[in-house]
């Protein structure tokens, strides 16, 4: 219970890696993400992902024509009431050009942490170690560290 309350009052934007595992069942790290979704659902816990987390999602279950996942992916982000999903802007591409050419970023991860910074969330949820180079920034959250 320990990470939910590091979490408690906190936005927490969420990368694409956990919203794989959680909506999939990764079981290494399903009921911790269970926990973390569920304070979401009832309003507890604030969630921000970009439109760029739905194209990540979307990708591989297209090329496998599992169009059952493609539909679970849209309906959990676009339906659910505490998750907020940002779109892409002219102040996001600045930030996230920044954060590339400072930390060496890859394209897409730029684009997520710039968006979270831009966008007042406090944790940066994921799977990538590699983004802990920006913790000046943003307070980066691998799953390791939940578990």
């Amino acid at each position: 219970m320990g990470i939910m309350r590091s979490f408690q009052g906190k936005i927490i934007f969420i990368d694409t890696a956990p919203l794989i595992y959680y909506i999939e069942g990764h079981s290494e790290w399903q009921s911790k993400l269970m926990e973390i979704f569920t304070k979401n659902h009832e309003g507890e816990l604030p969630i921000i992902t970009s439109t760029l987390t739905l194209l990540e999602l979307l990708v591989q279950p297209l090329k496998l024509k599992r169009f059952d996942l493609v539909e679970k992916y849209e309906q959990i982000l676009t339906s659910s009431p505490h998750i907020e999903i940002i779109e892409l802007d002219i102040e996001i591409a600045k930030k996230a050009a920044e954060f590339r050419s400072t930390f060496n970023l890859k394209t897409p991860d730029s684009i997520q942490i710039a968006t979270a910074v831009l966008n007042s969330a406090e944790i940066f949820l994921t799977n990538d170690k590699d983004l802990q180079r920006v913790k000046n920034h943003i307070e980066v959250i691998t799953l390791t560290d939940i578990v």
